[in-house]
């Protein structure tokens, strides 16, 4: 499996009818030798765009639905959500798009991109993420607004900077961010490098960071649920593979998969 980042581009290609990923897992641990050998018997790829903060867990599941489906190969393209709609409006091929929020979904949804309504596959939450040992004494939500505090946080137009924004909003405070970062893992990386004294990021990122760094609970995180939609492209190049995928993703597997790396799952 290979994993990209960064930009994608081409002309689109040609539409094809696809069905969106049904309410049943198809893909789960009952029925793997079956998807197997309807979508594993020649040697076929499948390109995912998904949300920065599904890195580590798609990586994993793209493994295993490779290892149950031999002579496939998923291809991923992480990014902030906002922007990897952008490319998939203005043509960047691309099968199937997991996204850390409803509204870039819902761009493509608007320019009829996807064969189906979306379906929510799992949720997540913010978390305050400190250097270890918390150098800067950061305890909640209010040290954001402090000058003295070098802070980190999304861009606001990305999913967690648009949560970011509504749960300061709900703590009543003015965040005075340093810097904004393109997507919630360089928003991370300010952290792991030492680089501020606090960020507001996932908590799923906060647990992959490992002792990398520390995690700060406030109690606002609880009001502001981010659902992660997931849906195939009406122009996937194979609408069988790309739905199996799919269909993986919502599988009994997956979702112990999602729930250990901290993510919600319906």
């Amino acid at each position: 499996m290979r994993r990209r980042a960064g930009g994608t581009g081409g002309a689109r290609r040609a539409p094809v009818a696809v069905a969106l990923v049904s309410g049943l897992a198809v893909a789960s641990c009952s029925v793997p030798d079956q998807d197997a050998t309807q979508v594993g018997d020649t040697s076929r790829s499948a390109v995912v765009f998904a949300a920065a903060s599904l890195t580590e867990v798609l990586t994993e599941l793209g493994a295993e639905f490779e290892r149950s489906h031999p002579g496939t190969s998923i291809d991923f393209h992480f990014g902030a959500s906002s922007a990897l709609a952008q490319q998939i409006v203005a043509g960047a091929p691309a099968d199937v798009f997991a996204s850390a929020s409803p509204e870039p979904v819902d761009q493509v949804v608007d320019l009829d991109l996807v064969a189906e309504p979306p379906v929510v596959f799992a949720a997540n939450r913010l978390q305050i993420a400190v250097p270890p040992g918390n150098p800067g004494e950061v305890t909640g939500l209010a040290d954001f607004a402090d000058p003295d505090k070098v802070i980190a946080l999304c861009a606001p137009e990305v999913p967690c900077g648009a949560a970011a924004r509504e749960v300061f909003a709900l703590a009543g405070v003015d965040a005075q961010p340093d810097t904004y970062e393109r997507d919630v893992r360089a928003t991370l990386t300010k952290v792991r490098l030492g680089e501020v004294d606090a960020a507001l990021v996932y908590r799923t990122d906060v647990l992959a960071a490992g002792e990398d760094v520390r995690g700060v609970d406030f109690p606002e995180a609880g009001r502001v649920v981010n659902e992660y939609p997931l849906a195939v492209l009406s122009e996937a190049s194979d609408a069988d593979l790309a739905s199996a995928f799919a269909d993986h993703l919502r599988s009994p597997t997956a979702e112990d998969v999602l729930r250990t790396a901290g993510f919600d799952v319906p």
